[in-house]
């Protein structure tokens, strides 16, 4: 996919008279725009990165500890036609986060695009928590919410305005099993979503917060409840769409968030789970 348009597929001039096929194109969304999605080595990080590179944006690819499937990620985003750029930040450390946008600046000179994906956090009861779990979690889930969109600020005003979208979940408002800290730092974010929403409003920047169901990915190796057995398909079988959110059906959901169509879509959590939590008397 190069350029400003991609074809998408051919019709015929005349349904009487074939003649010549005439391409159906249509403006890539997101050509000549920037971004940065966070935690973007694999799952719905990965797949948020690629879907904004096929829409023609250039990305920020950012992980923390595995570089192999990041680079990965950057390949994808090469292969559609797009800069990449891989850096390497633990969001939850100030220092590495400033490291981070100061990088983004100097290598695309603004930012139209800031994806708030990574996530981190100690899964445990709440009386075997303790300040360094706490700590942890709300650091890189929340606090990097905070300090990044203040970054993205300049960055997205130099680009006449821009869209933030942070990957928050379920556990913000529903209790699941050791999950009493990431809960409560997806519940700040949350606050933070509007919050910001309002207050960047006045400089062109949108902001929104998407939470997914459950997504079969390497992460949910770290919940106990969600391991071994059939709990996985009874999850899919449970929900109305008859199947699990996939990342996706999350990235698609995203980069819509981050077109002009979605400009009036603003503070909002938009659920993407199939309809797994519609029935009354849900249990996880």
């Amino acid at each position: 996919m190069e350029g400003k348009y991609a074809i998408l597929r051919s019709m015929p001039a005349d349904d009487t008279h074939p003649g010549p096929s005439a391409p159906l194109v249509q403006p890539l969304p997101f050509a000549g725009r920037t971004s940065l999605v966070t935690g973007s080595g694999r799952g719905i990080g990965r797949a948020i990165a690629l879907r904004l590179a096929l829409g023609g944006a250039d990305v920020t690819v950012n992980y923390f500890r595995n570089r192999l499937p990041a680079e990965e990620t950057a390949a994808g985003v090469r292969a559609a036609g797009r800069r990449a750029l891989l850096v390497k930040a633990d969001v939850g450390d100030l220092a590495d986060l400033g490291r981070m946008f100061d990088e983004v600046e100097s290598h695309f000179g603004g930012l139209d695009i800031f994806i708030h994906n990574a996530a981190s956090g100690y899964n445990r009861p709440a009386l075997e928590q303790r300040p360094k779990g706490w700590d942890w979690t709300m650091n890189i889930n929340a606090r990097s919410l905070l300090f990044a969109a203040q970054r993205c600020v300049p960055l997205m005003e130099r680009r006449g305005g821009g869209a933030i979208v942070s990957i928050t979940s379920p556990g913000s408002g529903r209790v699941l099993p050791e999950y009493v800290v990431v809960g409560a730092s997806k519940a700040a974010l949350e606050s933070l979503t509007r919050y910001l929403a309002v207050e960047l409003a006045s400089h062109g920047i949108v902001v929104n917060a998407v939470s997914p169901g459950v997504v079969e990915t390497e992460a949910l190796e770290h919940f106990d409840a969600l391991r071994g057995g059939d709990v996985l398909a009874r999850a899919g079988a449970a929900t109305p769409a008859g199947r699990l959110v996939t990342p996706e059906d999350v990235a698609g959901v995203v980069a819509f968030l981050c077109t002009p169509a979605a400009a009036m879509i603003r503070g909002q959590v938009i659920v993407v789970d199939g309809g797994f939590t519609l029935p009354a008397g849900r249990m996880w």
